[in-house]
């Protein structure tokens, strides 16, 4: 009988979870995040690494691509998503791939994870080189498609990450950079999108900000480079833009104006 993997596991303390409570159900959730929290923490010397390797990939006018299947390809798409609009970057340059395409971010589409070929094809296709990054997002470690991108990679020259909760899985041997939680089994047992989710999503959205700290794209931790696409944004656009220029509302509008609406752009001219 082969090994369980750590993804498939059964949480002896849960067995019982459909004879419990609410109250007792939401508890054990509870508890198993933190233990999620903690395992993030203990790979945090990764998630550096893996930081600075984006960042200068980034810096170097490279592809940030995050690829992966199921939730963690949500994830994936949602952090790449978020981009643009907080940091001012094209939709180009942290692009995100999920196995069966944009269906897939709704609807399961049965076996896309499991097409290696598809998986290499997709980002080569997105015009993968060297100088871009594969970031592979897969709790089991072990998705053909994830492994197919990971193997373009290579072949391309391109720096690789892994973020997995199998440290011991083919995905985790595949890459430059194994960011690999050990967050133990899920309260119901395989459902990765619970605590694999979870520190799938606190890997990547730090990871994903501090590269755009590093890249200049806040001023302290306010976000010069925003776009604002709607009326909360404006205002915070011309919140920010007040606050660092020390400009009346009238005037700091004008130049937002004058400017795209780039904060970043208006200060300069402010402070000309």
């Amino acid at each position: 009988m082969p090994p369980t993997r750590p993804t498939e596991a059964v949480l002896e303390h849960a067995r019982d979870l459909d004879r419990r409570s609410t109250r007792e159900i939401l508890e054990v959730i509870h508890g198993e995040d933190a233990v999620a929290l903690a395992a993030v923490r203990e790979v945090l010397a990764e998630i550096e690494a893996a930081a600075e390797v984006l960042e200068a990939t980034m810096a170097g006018g490279g592809t940030w691509f995050n690829i992966g299947a199921g939730t963690s390809g949500r994830i994936g798409v949602l952090d790449a998503s978020e981009i643009p609009p907080t940091f001012g970057l094209p939709p180009s340059r942290v692009q995100a791939v999920i196995a069966g395409g944009d269906k897939a971010l709704r609807h399961a589409v049965e076996g896309a994870e499991d097409n290696m070929e598809a998986g290499s094809w997709e980002v080569r296709e997105r015009g993968l080189t060297m100088g871009d990054a594969v970031v592979a997002l897969s709790a089991s470690g072990s998705t053909p498609y994830v492994l197919g991108a990971v193997e373009a990679a290579h072949d391309a020259g391109a720096r690789s990450i892994a973020i997995t909760c199998d440290p011991d899985s083919p995905l985790a041997d595949s890459v430059e950079i194994a960011i690999a939680p050990r967050v133990g089994a899920e309260v119901i047992a395989g459902s990765t999108r619970m605590k694999g989710g979870l520190v799938q999503k606190m890997i990547l959205h730090s990871l994903s900000t501090a590269v755009m700290v590093k890249l200049g794209r806040v001023h302290g931790n306010l976000m010069t480079n925003l776009a604002p696409g709607n009326a909360k944004l404006r205002e915070r656009a011309l919140g920010i833009l007040m606050k660092l220029s020390g400009l009346d509302e009238a005037e700091a509008q004008r130049l937002l104006d004058q400017n795209g609406g780039c904060v970043e752009a208006a200060l300069q001219v402010a402070r000309k």
